[in-house]
């Protein structure tokens, strides 16, 4: 595409011009990646011209109230153009966002991190970098807006969500599942902004991809249009008609990568590598733009100014209409927006688990999961249930949570389709909304579809809870590619994540009332298909879940020999193997350890004593080893699994892979 450049040098006197505005960002993205000697500036230089039209015309937005609840959600899904949003945060006034902070781009310490970190300023809304997620996270985001309108109606919630995406985003397998869910949900307030330049950082996309596009977004139920990306007018003409359509939107803005570079614009030269010192002096003539590294004329920064404090009117007429509620509907939205968890759910989980201690049911924990909701959900009206095609086996709908249709979100219950990756990024993009508390279900061997979103949930610190069901071999006759043997270990490598693997009906509901209590970390509620005996037997006000470790039984006849560590299913076993070895006159603990992570948070004094000082420690779980030895001691032993799993009944499984009462007790009789 023929570059149409302008050749307009903004003064201090003379109005900014669009050409002015973009141009802004343009130096800002090229100075700011050479200083650091590190970045993208290829991406930021091609979409100048459409952001400059996207927040100049339509974004709502206000700096000085970033969190503002009715702000429109802007997504950098290509991250890696992350110098566009934060040169965007710094023109238009954001306070967190200076100059410096533009100067130490991708620097430690700095909120210019080399992808956009959530959290890091006012106006990232989302971790972006891994391809993708941005675009998938948005649609999240995009229908918790629906539901929270359907729920406090339009004139308190009623806002767009944009994103900008690139090529490489739309490569990834992520964004089919996230545009088929956003399509089939007629998502109409949703809308993306294609950076459509045909680079990756390998070459052209011709080299790898012919897909249409279009054709692509067309077949999902989505609006589609195809604009020149430097045609302001073209850009905001196709903005407009978005806004009025009952579909999302994509936007194809055929853009020049690189725009302005004299000889390396529209080449993957300037993808993922400064432009260099002469390239940006040629870019600096070409676009007219004679001003010093970082240096912004006063008319244009004047003009950028004004288009961050425009939104201020609005912000101020929405409080307006949230002071205009009852009393109840305001407490209530406070409440949700803050995270705060209602009043009556302290009691409503006193009274259920009391109520389970009392009838001891032997359900799979997948079903005490399913009854505990039953318990919270209708006191609890933030939480949005789901499942990636799986509900009658996840059991994550309850009886109260009507389904989400198309064009109908009154519903509080997500049917995602076979979509994991796509469920539980959206599930952050409804998370960070606010207002809402998403849940969603799949097999635990899946959080292997679903990891890198998982992990996004643990490092953007958001309450998504996953709702991991067939957690073991225990699945039985599904066999080994259905069988999660090293997943746990796995997810417990995750940082600020919480592994929950609960053994009975008791455990269950304590489990899912600590995953509700997180305001800044996500869990996975890893849950049986088999059916398991009750083992909390007498009441507890207190959460032993929350301690991660507690003693389940205490050794009986004297001073413990043997401590066994078991979780989930697998803590009924152990408890038949103490049986065994205290019939032997061997003095056996049992020590139930849904958590890791919770368990580790306590003092060492505590842990040590919870885990049996002087004795042989053997742990048990129909999983990998890994994550097990800091607990052992020097005389500790495993019992669980040393490679894939099998099909076969459950209980055949178990005695296959010599996870039993017997195995377990002559474990810890040869280290006595």
């Amino acid at each position: 595409m023929q570059q149409a450049v302008s050749t307009a040098v903004p003064t201090h006197k003379a109005a900014a011009s669009h050409a002015d505005m973009a141009n802004a960002i343009r130096a800002l993205a090229m100075d700011a990646v050479q200083k650091a000697n590190s970045g993208h500036p290829g991406m930021p230089m091609g979409m100048a011209d459409v952001a400059t039209v996207l927040f100049s015309r339509f974004l709502k937005f206000d700096p000085q109230n970033a969190a503002w609840p009715d702000r429109d959600r802007f997504v950098l899904s290509a991250g890696h153009g992350s110098m566009l949003l934060y040169a965007l945060l710094y023109l238009t006034g954001y306070p967190d966002m200076t100059l410096d902070e533009l100067k130490n781009f991708r620097q430690i310490g700095s909120r210019t991190a080399g992808h956009p970190e959530f959290g890091h300023a006012g106006g990232i809304e989302t971790t972006t970098g891994p391809l993708g997620q941005g675009i998938a996270t948005a649609v999240g985001m995009a229908l918790a807006e629906r539901m929270l309108a359907a729920q406090f109606g339009d004139a308190l919630v009623s806002h767009y969500t944009y994103v900008i995406a690139g090529d490489g985003c739309l490569m990834e397998g992520i964004s089919h599942e996230a545009i088929s869910l956003a399509g089939h949900l007629r998502l109409g307030k949703l809308i993306v902004l294609f950076d459509d330049n045909e680079i990756s950082i390998d070459g052209p996309t011709s080299l790898s991809v012919s897909d249409d596009q279009l054709a692509r977004f067309r077949a999902s139920n989505w609006a589609v249009t195809r604009v020149d990306g430097h045609d302001p007018e073209a850009v905001a003409a196709a903005i407009a008609a978005a806004q009025n359509s009952d579909r999302p939107s994509l936007i194809a803005c055929r853009t020049v990568i690189g725009y302005g570079a004299p000889t390396k614009a529209g080449t993957a030269a300037t993808h993922g590598s400064p432009l260099g010192a002469e390239e940006i002096k040629g870019t600096r003539e070409k676009l007219g733009w004679p001003h010093a590294p970082f240096e912004i004329p006063d008319a244009v920064l004047k003009a950028w100014r004004e288009t961050g404090t425009a939104g201020a009117a609005k912000s101020k007429a929405w409080q307006g209409v949230l002071d205009g509620l009852s009393a109840e509907q305001r407490a209530d939205w406070t409440r949700r927006i803050s995270g705060d968890l209602p009043a009556a759910f302290e009691k409503t989980m006193a009274e259920y688990k009391a109520k389970l201690v009392a009838d001891r049911p032997k359900w799979a924990t997948r079903k005490s999961s399913q009854m505990a909701l039953e318990a919270i959900n209708p006191v609890v009206p933030e939480t949005i249930g789901g499942s990636a095609d799986l509900t009658g086996s996840n059991n994550t709908k309850t009886a109260g949570l009507a389904p989400v249709k198309p064009g109908d979100f009154g519903g509080r219950y997500m049917y995602y389709g076979v979509r994991e990756h796509g469920m539980a990024a959206a599930m952050n993009g409804i998370a960070l909304h606010g207002g809402l508390i998403p849940y969603g279900g799949t097999f635990l061997v899946f959080t292997d579809y679903c990891r890198p979103s998982i992990r996004l949930s643990a490092l953007m610190e958001q309450r998504v809870i996953y709702v991991m069901t067939h957690d073991s071999i225990g699945l039985g006759e599904d066999g080994p590619t259905h069988q999660p043997v090293e997943h746990l270990a796995a997810l417990r490598a995750i940082p600020n994540l919480l592994v929950l693997r609960p053994a009975d009906a008791v455990e269950t509901a304590e489990a899912w009332q600590v995953a509700l209590q997180q305001k800044h970390r996500p869990s996975v509620l890893a849950l049986t298909r088999q059916d398991l005996p009750a083992l909390r037997i007498t009441d507890s006000a207190e959460n032993l879940v929350a301690k991660g470790g507690y003693e389940l039984l205490a050794a009986e006849g004297g001073k413990a020999k043997v401590t066994l560590l078991a979780t989930g299913s697998e803590v009924s076993i152990a408890a038949a193997a103490r049986d065994l070895l205290q019939k032997d006159g061997i003095a056996t603990r049992l020590v139930s350890m849904p958590s890791f992570e919770l368990f580790n948070e306590r003092p060492e004094a505590e842990q040590e004593e919870v885990l049996g000082p002087d004795t042989v420690r053997i742990a048990v779980e129909a999983g990998m080893r890994q994550g097990w030895d800091r607990y052992l001691g020097t005389r500790g032993g495993f019992v669980g699994m040393t490679g894939f799993g099998a099909s076969g009944p459950y209980d055949q499984l178990y005695r296959h892979f010599g996870i039993t009462p017997e195995g377990i007790a002559e474990a810890a009789r040869k280290r006595l």
